[in-house]
């Protein structure tokens, strides 16, 4: 068969092809059979209330009817269920009404002594509760989220509740405070809780906690002291409960949590789910939950879909920029060994081959190479996967219980996949050799020329003109779009493309350019690799083409990340001009209201209370749109703040206003817009002002009024001119301490606030690079054995001549340099539009930054490709010039 004598004969230049068909199959198979285990969230079933027959709530979705159907958004902070309900529903059965409250439990050193008699264990074997629903922050509640598989918190719709098992706040100095969640001690039959150790609640200072492993030793008789939203007060544990595994819980009796948080988050009916129904009636806001639907009422019930939403959207990422990668080098790989064999191709049409046949037999080894390749893929990626969920659980980039599926289609696609790219790369690669007449195909085989067929130009014209166009276009009329991370990490693709199609032109000018300096220092090794560069345009654009696409790549992602980071740091400095930022301890709680009067009362200081919230707007009468908001005293937010207004005053925001960004449809300073509130009360708000778009911060405000229950999650603190700002400080501080609230200066707060080393976007970002340079580095091995196996007449000669062996491998690795730093240069070029679009489109949204740069990177990225390049060059050539260079000289393919 032809193709196997061709492959035997030339099976170097097939390795290579094999091998980076291999790993960009691997690569897509990984990666795929990761992004299919986020396809669909583990199945739980109820928790909290798992033994309850009927679970009571409020709605916790907004359901708007349209002319095209009924809408629906879940609320960022559903109402209680109301003391008529309650009622209602008593008479139907007996009723337990469950509260959930912040209660964080310290180790209280002035009762450690007095402790009470133990009882022995499983004195009695009650059973109780479950996990902590998420609480209310309406008035007289405050909001905690609970469980371990908590991630963080919403700050959209639904963002009701906050995390309790995470940061850990300070009650007293050196004391650390284990955060927990309250609830009522009668509730806990419904997960069902038991008793392990010593008996219910009976008086209001005493508690039933759980237990968990690695968690505090609170043992029956222990003395705690119990930070609560009513306050701090000691006391005594009197019973324990084994932990289920998504909460940490405190337990009251059922008369101290109603007077810590008055309102009823959930109801507990013993009675028939029809008859409640009934009794409630169509439009009582109320939802009935029954079966697998009380997982709903569980804290934080879609806390696993939505830790899988940013998994998916990175290993779609990286993904998508395998495919891209892959696919190009491979093709670039197939595409220089297609052209290393333009002699053979002339002596077969000189033979009388038809182009025809030397299309079918190129054909023919593309398939069989992309047949073996992308089987060892499958192979690889199958074995592969299970690293790189790990990896990626472990360095907290996907929840620790996320693990692979059982999909084996990302397995069938990555093998077809790796099939089309290889038969793609060798037909485009080979058509032209088959059109080339036979003279002039031997003489081509001597010298690169002509390397641009009219096609090619076509098809690099047009790509670039898409490439330039699309974010011109977005530009002019959404320059906000091409901040989305889709936008940002597509957009260089085109570029990067358009680019490589027109390598074999740009490589003479670019490679000139590099070799300028060199070639006026003394000696001929500067001469030789310049005329060597624009001599091999096809080998120095297959070495530079993954260097391109890499550079490109970590140059644009990079770059445009720290950008990004930078114009939101830019404008949090901007909007921000407090002194001090006051944030709660354990982050998504709202704060302690002790705190508040504390900072209210505190002499010389002017203090900005605000409540973190949501409005929501039905655009177009076709769909549901939330934007975040924040509820805001108008009279103290221009002490605190300097936001960028484009028209109106925020002095005129009042309970019958609103102010919105550029992004919405309705944006006329006194025109009124209805939106329904984080509770779902609809409002009809007029506009008081409109701020610039920015890089999405910039939200909407409202006043407390409209903030649809949500308590006080940040307080700014200006101190006033001539006031002692020491004092305000320590007052500030001493208030924080007794109360777990965390109080930083205004750099302080900027700082914690933005990304750090180990920020999942950067991890992420470093995780997909990382996938390039493997792609980039096999590429580059590849093409540079294959040419360098090829030039062992050119070496011979070089040596005849009188060159030393030193001296020729010397000018190998700089020729594999300068192709290295031609790519580095087309892909810098490539980063820059993007950058500059980039920054483009942040001057039109009123963002004033700088770009940033990622040199660091780059150099890192250039110099590992120019040491691989220099050493996959001078190998294969030490071993070529062990040969006589006479023998050399007088050989023939």
């Amino acid at each position: 068969m032809p193709a196997l004598s061709g492959m035997r004969t030339r099976w170097i230049t097939f390795v290579g092809s094999f091998v980076a068909l291999a790993l960009g199959v691997g690569l897509i198979a990984a990666t795929g059979l990761a992004l299919a285990a986020t396809f669909d969230a583990p199945e739980r079933g109820p928790e909290r209330f798992a033994a309850a027959p009927v679970v009571v709530r409020a709605a916790d979705h907004l359901r708007v009817d349209t002319p095209t159907g009924t809408r629906t958004k879940p609320l960022d902070h559903p109402g209680p269920v109301g003391p008529r309900t309650a009622d209602r529903l008593a008479a139907l059965g007996r009723t337990v009404e469950d509260r959930t409250f912040p209660a964080d439990v310290t180790a209280d050193p002035a009762g450690a002594d007095a402790k009470e008699p133990r009882t022995d264990p499983g004195a009695e074997a009650d059973p109780a509760g479950v996990d902590a629903k998420q609480p209310r922050t309406g008035p007289g509640a405050e909001a905690a989220r609970t469980g371990v598989d908590a991630k963080e918190p919403r700050t959209g719709p639904g963002a009701k509740a906050a995390r309790t098992g995470a940061d850990s706040e300070k009650s007293r100095p050196g004391q650390e405070a284990e955060a927990r969640v309250g609830h009522p001690w009668p509730v806990a039959a419904a997960a069902p809780y038991r008793l392990t150790s010593g008996r219910a609640p009976a008086a209001p200072g005493e508690v039933v906690v759980t237990t968990r492993p690695g968690g505090a030793p609170l043992r029956t008789g222990d003395r705690v002291l119990v930070r609560t939203p009513a306050g701090n007060a000691p006391r005594t544990v009197v019973g324990t409960v084994a932990g289920r595994g998504f909460e940490d819980a405190v337990f009251f009796t059922d008369d101290e949590a109603a007077r810590i948080s008055p309102d009823i988050d959930a109801l507990v009916v013993h009675a028939d789910a029809t008859a409640v129904r009934r009794a409630l009636g169509p439009d009582s806001g109320m939802d009935v939950l029954t079966g697998h639907d009380r997982r709903r009422a569980d804290p934080d019930p879609d806390r696993d879909a939505r830790a899988l939403v940013s998994v998916n959207a990175l290993l779609g990422t990286a993904a998508g920029i395998t495919l891209f990668v892959s696919a190009a080098v491979v093709a670039s790989t197939f595409s220089f060994a297609v052209a290393q064999r333009r002699r053979e191709f002339g002596l077969l049409r000189t033979a009388g081959a038809t182009p025809g046949q030397i299309r079918r037999t190129v054909c023919a080894e593309a398939v069989l190479v992309g047949v073996l390749a992308s089987a060892a893929g499958v192979w690889l990626g199958a074995g592969g996967a299970p690293l790189l969920v790990g990896r990626m659980t472990e360095v907290g980039l996907a929840p620790p219980w996320f693990a692979l599926g059982k999909a084996s289609w990302p397995l069938h696609t990555a093998f077809w996949t790796g099939v089309f790219v290889a038969t793609a790369g060798a037909l485009v690669s080979c058509h032209r050799a088959g059109r080339t007449a036979p003279t002039e195909a031997l003489r081509e085989a001597a010298v690169d020329s002509r390397v641009m067929p009219a096609s090619r130009w076509a098809a690099a014209v047009l790509v670039l003109l898409a490439g330039l166009g699309l974010p011109a276009v977005a530009l002019a009329f959404d320059p906000g779009d091409l901040l989305g991370r889709k936008s940002y990490i597509t957009r260089p693709m085109l570029l990067v493309v358009g680019c490589a199609l027109l390598a074999p032109v740009l490589v003479r000018p670019v490679g000139r350019l590099l070799t300028w300096l060199p070639a006026r220092l003394p000696g001929a090794t500067g001469v030789l690799v310049r005329e060597n560069t624009a001599a091999g345009v096809r080998r120095t654009a297959a070495v530079a083409a993954p260097v391109l696409i890499t550079v490109a790549l970590a140059a644009t992602l990079t770059g445009t990340v720290a950008t990004l980071e930078e114009a939101r740091a830019a404008e949090a400095r901007t909007a921000t001009t407090a002194d001090y930022v006051v944030t709660p301890g354990q982050e998504g709680r709202p704060l302690a209201p002790a705190f508040v009067e504390r900072a209210r009362a505190v002499e010389g200081a002017v203090v900005s209370v605000s409540r973190s919230t949501a409005v929501t707007v039905l655009e177009e009468d076709t769909a549901l749109v939330t934007s975040e908001a924040r509820a805001v005293d108008p009279a103290r937010l221009a002490a605190v703040s300097e936001l960028p207004v484009t028209a109106g005053r925020l002095s005129d925001l009042d309970d019958g206003a609103i102010v919105v960004n550029e992004e919405w449809l309705t944006t006329r300073v006194g025109d009124r817009v209805t939106v329904w509130l984080g509770d779902g009360r609809k409002a009809s708000l007029r506009i008081a002002a409109v701020l610039a778009t920015g890089t999405g911060d910039n939200g909407v405000y409202v006043t407390r009024r409209n903030a649809g229950g949500a308590g006080v999650d940040r307080i700014d603190v200006k101190v006033a001119e001539g006031a002692d700002r020491r004092a305000v400080a320590a007052a500030l501080h001493s208030a924080g301490a007794a109360t777990g609230t965390r109080v930083t200066t205004r750099a302080e707060w900027l700082a914690a606030n933005g990304p750090g080393p180990n920020d999942p976007t950067r991890t992420g970002l470093r995780m997909i690079l990382g996938i390039a340079l493997l792609c980039t580095a096999t590429a580059l091995a590849n093409t540079l054995v294959m040419a360098t196996s090829d030039r062992g007449r050119d070496l011979a000669v070089l040596r005849l001549a009188g060159a030393t062996v030193p001296q020729v491998l010397r000018l190998v690795a700089a020729e594999a340099v300068v192709a290295v730093g031609v790519g580095a240069v087309l892909g810098g070029l490539v980063a820059a539009v993007n950058l500059l679009v980039v920054w483009g489109a942040l001057v039109l949204l009123g963002v004033m930054s700088a770009v940033v740069v990622p040199w660091g990177t780059l150099g890192l990225v250039v110099a590992a490709a120019a040491l691989l390049a220099a050493v996959a060059a001078v190998l294969p050539a030490s071993f070529a010039l062990r040969t006589r260079p006479v023998e050399l000289a007088g050989a023939r393919e």
